[in-house]
């Protein structure tokens, strides 16, 4: 039997999948200090997808509100995410902005990272990693998984090996978006992976897309898994990760052992579960099996997204065809993995195609840049049809031409008008009206109102700014009157 360790999602991947990254701090500290007594080996908290989304549409600041989640934990490891050549942008970021990005989150007391890239850029993989060991961090280089023709056991396995031979790669992430992989696939996978990791650890992520990663959990721990990222109840499923509680339940049962304390799962699900009612966020998710999800292998936060684009072209009804479309894009460009930044541009080329009805009549800068290999190498080579089609306007031409500048920190210094290097990371990743949105809103809040909706909300932000003694709303749902005192 095996002693199997726990990193929890709950405050990244779990309202990722969620609520959109639209945690703010004071809906987790509440329970936060109860989450660091639990007993988890790691506590996955932030990314640079949350300083872009807490900035600009919760105007929260991000580094204040990291500072006082991680006061919060004290004796538990904090984790941050990492794409090796971009924070937040689908394009590609300055390297030196990487690696303040990186030394800037260890200063504010993250211990941890996962650090991926779809294509295994390994210079900036591991460049990165050799970084955060500059702060003693943990590293886990993520092996983002895929189903293609071309994505075999031996690919997998070679590019576990080149990870595992750095001295600053701590233990090996098996990371699998789209939560296709099976105890079928996971017995061929699994022993080319434990061999080439060398004895370093093993980690297993898996959104739960598909109703089958509990069980995908189960057979990766018999064939040498020895670490699930899983959520608190509420925040877990459907498109995030498998439940804690079912987890911790399901590997009691096959008689293995574990640290965390039980006890104080309750309390953290009931605060959740309150704050994402009160907010409107999705809650206690699941998902059925559907094997065309197999085909297209959309992450379960991008459906939401496509569904929103066509409304606004009065085309809800073609859902099916996007996604029969996604899976047919995908193949012509390669097969990239359905991760962040691909899963996107592969999920935008496809809604154009359909939207317009001319396929690849219009290319986003981002496909030509992935074309023209400044991602890296792609998996599989690009249709040639298709890649005449993306390189032959006059557009592609002026992208290509001009590849992402790479400026070191002291020109990103003066590009950006300050020495401060918080704010030189927030200044280049989001809009300066944003920032200052931000700003005027005030200090972060340290909880959150569970008497809520989106209608008190906006009653909130109207007294703000009336001048009348009484204000009325009326809703369907909801009739309102305050009066000053």
């Amino acid at each position: 039997m095996a002693h199997i360790e726990f990193l929890d999602e709950t405050m990244r991947d779990g309202q990722q999948s969620l609520w959109g990254l639209r945690m703010r701090a004071g809906m987790a500290l509440p329970v936060s200090p109860l989450i660091d007594k639990t007993g988890f080996k790691t506590i996955d908290l932030t990314g640079g997808g949350m300083l872009d989304v807490l900035t600009r549409y919760c105007q929260e600041n991000y580094w204040e509100g990291l500072d006082l989640l991680v006061a919060s934990m004290p004796n538990t490891p904090l984790r941050a995410g990492l794409r090796s050549n971009a924070n937040v942008t689908f394009s590609v970021s300055p390297r030196a902005l990487m690696d303040l990005w990186v030394r800037r989150l260890c200063a504010h007391g993250v211990r941890s990272f996962w650090i991926y890239d779809v294509l295994f850029g390994f210079d900036n993989m591991l460049r990165l990693a050799k970084v955060a060991k500059e702060s003693d961090a943990y590293v886990a280089a993520a092996v983002m998984f895929a189903l293609s023709p071309v994505h075999t056991d031996a690919y997998y396995a070679e590019k576990v090996r080149v990870l595992a031979a750095s001295p600053d790669v701590d233990s090996i992430l098996l990371y699998d978006t789209a939560g296709v992989l099976e105890k079928e696939r996971l017995q061929t996978l699994m022993p080319g992976i434990v061999a080439a990791a060398n004895g370093k650890p093993i980690e297993f992520h898996a959104n739960n897309l598909l109703g089958q990663t509990a069980k995908a959990y189960l057979d990766a721990v018999e064939l040498g898994v020895s670490v699930l990222h899983t959520a608190s109840k509420p925040m877990a499923n459907g498109p995030s990760v498998p439940a804690t509680e079912t987890m911790v339940r399901n590997i009691e049962l096959k008689g293995h052992s574990h640290n965390l304390d039980t006890s104080l799962f309750q309390p953290v699900a009931d605060h959740f579960r309150s704050v994402g009612k009160a907010a409107g966020f999705l809650v206690d998710q699941y998902a059925e099996y559907d094997i065309f999800s197999i085909e297209h292998q959309i992450p379960g936060g991008m459906m939401g997204t496509f569904k929103a684009q066509l409304a606004m072209h009065n085309m809800t009804d073609r859902i099916g065809d996007v996604l029969a479309e996604v899976a047919a894009v995908r193949r012509e460009l390669g097969y990239p993995g359905m991760a962040t930044p691909f899963s996107q541009l592969v999920g935008i080329q496809a809604v154009l195609n359909i939207v317009t009805g001319q396929r690849y009549g219009t290319v986003p800068d981002e496909v030509v840049q992935y074309a023209a290999g400044f991602y890296g190498d792609t998996v599989a080579p690009i249709d040639a049809n298709v890649l005449d089609r993306i390189m032959g306007s006059a557009r592609a031409k002026e992208v290509v031409d001009n590849p992402p500048p790479d400026p070191d920190l002291a020109e990103l210094m003066k590009q950006y008008g300050t020495q401060d290097e918080d704010e030189l990371i927030l200044r280049a990743t989001v809009p300066q009206a944003d920032i200052d949105k931000m700003r005027a809103a005030g200090p972060v809040r340290r909880d959150y109102p569970l008497l809520s909706s989106p209608e008190l909300e906006q009653m909130r932000k109207l007294m703000q700014v009336a001048s009348m003694p009484v204000v009325e709303l009326k809703s369907a749902g909801l009739n309102l009157s305050l009066r000053r005192d």
